[in-house]
């Protein structure tokens, strides 16, 4: 309840210790006092490091809800949304009642509306933090961006604020890198964002399906959470254009300028061998056709438009989910020698 002024970075860091049980300070202090139509004081800190139980399935979080100077509970759902349950601190409320129940909580439009505002100013701080500490950025994201992209997938009111945080490593650079940065760098012809799912600790960079991209040296988001899986399928578009995956059909690589490499004709007719290799394999495959995305290896297998991304699928058939029966598509690489031959 005391102003910026009458407090300390010594006191702040001995209060982050003892409200959210770390020794090391926090990477930011959100330190405000809303008045108007609602008061409430908000003291809240964006850990340096991350709890061992960031991902417990309850994704509790461990703000705690004063009223008036007296301590109502630390379980407040509704506080907060389920991925800012990295935070830590106080938020003392002057309009709630004082014996507000756990069920009056759940339909109190008074928590709602600090909720809502709560949330702004938090992702307004990330963002004033991402800008003027951009390596403390790097590090806060590496721990807490993949609960921060669940906030994409979930909350559609502030799906723009949190694309925005969002930052990934590509094809084309180890370093993390923001949406913006991304489209700042498409290709002359490009009309979509491009990403590729898999686990982390694959060698998804090199896999075949990103080699017609790399080639014409368009950047692939690489996406190695498992929120990744969902919230583009949610987003469909960022300003304005598209985000597809590589292992989909349909990716339109004629519009994208060729390396002189690429444009080398092939004379040989493949038509006769797709047939054969239709044929042969019938219904295992719902199509045999020449791909625009190969330049090194023979064949690769991709989702048609409207199918689950391949990685999707194969993670939901894992955890035992219902997945419709969806025969891919085989690409051939009528360059490769193998292909030829």
């Amino acid at each position: 309840t005391l102003s910026k002024t009458e407090t300390s970075d010594e006191a702040h860091k001995e209060f982050y210790s003892h409200v959210g049980g770390m020794g090391e300070g926090p990477w930011k202090t959100i330190h405000w006092k809303a008045e108007g139509a609602l008061e409430y004081a908000g003291l809240l800190y964006l850990p340096s490091v991350k709890p061992f139980n960031l991902f417990n399935p309850e994704r509790k979080n461990r703000v705690k809800l004063y009223v008036r100077r007296v301590f109502i509970t630390e379980e407040a759902e509704e506080l907060l949304p389920g991925y800012l349950r990295f935070l830590v601190g106080v938020i003392d409320s002057e309009d709630l009642p004082l014996n507000v129940s756990r069920e009056m909580l759940q339909r109190n439009s008074v928590l709602q509306q600090i909720r809502t505002g709560v949330v702004r100013r938090v992702l307004r701080e990330i963002e004033d933090g991402a800008k003027t500490d951009p390596e403390g950025y790097s590090d806060f994201w590496e721990n807490f961006g993949a609960v921060l992209k669940e906030g994409v997938y979930e909350d559609a009111n502030n799906r723009e604020a949190l694309l925005k945080l969002c930052r990934f490593r590509t094809t084309e650079s180890n370093d993390l890198v923001s949406l913006e940065d991304y489209i700042s760098r498409m290709k002359t012809g490009q009309e979509s964002l491009y990403s590729r799912s898999a686990e982390a600790s694959t060698n998804y960079a090199n896999s075949p399906q990103v080699e017609g991209f790399k080639s014409r040296g368009i950047e692939v988001l690489l996406l190695t959470d498992p929120v990744d899986d969902f919230w583009p399928g949610a987003v469909g578009v960022f300003d304005n254009k598209p985000i597809r995956s590589v292992t989909q059909g349909g990716e339109d690589l004629d519009k994208i300028e060729e390396t002189d490499s690429e444009k080398d004709e092939v004379t040989s007719d493949i038509d006769p061998l797709i047939e054969k290799i239709k044929g042969a394999l019938s219904s295992a495959v719902k199509d045999v056709r020449v791909s625009k995305r190969l330049t090194d290896s023979p064949v690769c297998i991709v989702a048609d438009d409207g199918d689950l991304d391949l990685h999707l699928s194969r993670m939901l058939q894992q955890h035992g989910e219902a997945v419709p029966n969806s025969a891919r598509i085989l690409e051939l690489n009528p360059k490769h020698p193998l292909i030829q031959g």
